[in-house]
């Protein structure tokens, strides 16, 4: 069976602020509500983290309104964390909601790759607070993204209010923009799971639902694009492996919290592992930007990629899957401070 991949991941929130209102939110607080994150209490952070075996630093924001005041030095505060992540050593990955050409142009030299979910191509009442989620905009985002020629994530939020018929628009949706410019790297198909936070009465998808998603994605999406699905909100090894079977191959970014769903926590990579091998698959760590990409990066992050691929590349493995105290050692005595 071909391998299942998960990025050793470790998420920022520079901010909780949103100003959409999402309905089946657990992530956001009101504007004004919420201590953003310095750079200082990121650089603590992060130098905890270099001997821990992680490699992507995801870069996950709530939105400030596009005509605020505070809005550029929310950006800021952003690629200054992408930067910061660099310097450290790390892969940054950012997802901060509705952007800019522009500031996407700026956070792709600090960045190896981005990320926003399209959600869904159609209107929900979920959404009816939440103008940056009107789906025109959203696909604008993947559209400046290949012309940019930034890697990218993108997903739908599935059990929101849509069809099954939705589903189907939303991934020709994000298919034909691929045809164009070849650019995205991962399809996320995200089960709404319930939350505490959230205001919808909704009762989110079924794992039935799910794997069916998987095999219609599957069967739309062209064959370059990886379909991801989160395993913490899969509530059993036999529905992970439905999905797995029905054709999705990435586990997505793994780490200590979910902050989009933070009722859900993370199983953890080494159990995971033992997991899917037992169900004869082989789990194994991969950064957050696929080979083919690697030159549409800047000489320095193409350098930087190139030294995490050496590092992988020489991992030992144990039991059929990566052994993650090797690649802490490896990362601890070769990633620059």
């Amino acid at each position: 069976m071909p391998p299942i991949t998960y990025s050793p991941a470790y998420t920022l929130v520079p901010t909780y602020e949103c100003f959409n209102r999402c309905t089946y939110c657990n992530f956001r607080v009101d504007p004004g509500q919420d201590h953003w994150m310095t750079i200082a209490e990121a650089e603590q952070i992060l130098a905890k983290l270099q001997s821990q075996g992680i490699i992507e630093i995801l870069i996950l924001s709530g939105e400030v309104h596009p005509k605020s005041d505070r809005r550029p030095l929310w950006f800021q505060r952003i690629y200054e964390l992408g930067k910061l992540a660099l310097e450290m050593g790390f892969l940054p990955h950012t997802n901060a909601g509705s952007l800019s050409f522009a500031e996407m142009a700026q956070l792709k030299t600090v960045n190896v790759s981005l990320g926003l979910m399209l959600e869904q191509m159609v209107e929900l009442e979920v959404h009816r607070h939440a103008p940056s989620k009107v789906a025109a905009v959203r696909l604008q985002q993947l559209q400046w993204a290949g012309e940019l020629r930034i890697p990218f994530t993108t997903g739908l939020l599935m059990g929101i209010g849509e069809t099954e018929a939705d589903w189907v628009t939303s991934l020709e949706a994000i298919a034909h923009v691929h045809q164009q410019y070849g650019h995205i790297q991962e399809v996320i198909l995200q089960p709404h799971s319930l939350g505490q936070q959230q205001i919808w009465s909704g009762q989110g998808l079924s794992m039935a639902e799910l794997i069916r998603g998987v095999a219609i994605a599957r069967q739309i999406l062209p064959a370059n694009i990886t379909i991801q699905v989160p395993p913490n909100l899969i509530d059993n090894p036999s529905s992970l492996q439905a999905c797995l079977q029905a054709g999705a191959r990435d586990l997505g970014g793994i780490g200590p919290k979910d902050e989009v769903n933070p009722d859900y926590p993370h199983p953890q990579d080494l159990v995971l592992a033992h997991h899917l091998q037992q169900a004869g698959w082989q789990l194994q760590p991969r950064l957050p930007i696929y080979p083919h990409h690697d030159d549409w990066l800047t000489e320095p992050l193409q350098s930087q990629v190139k030294q995490w691929r050496n590092r992988l590349a020489a991992l030992p493995s144990h039991n059929g899957h990566p052994d993650r105290a090797a690649a802490s050692e490896i990362q601890e005595t070769e990633c620059p401070s």
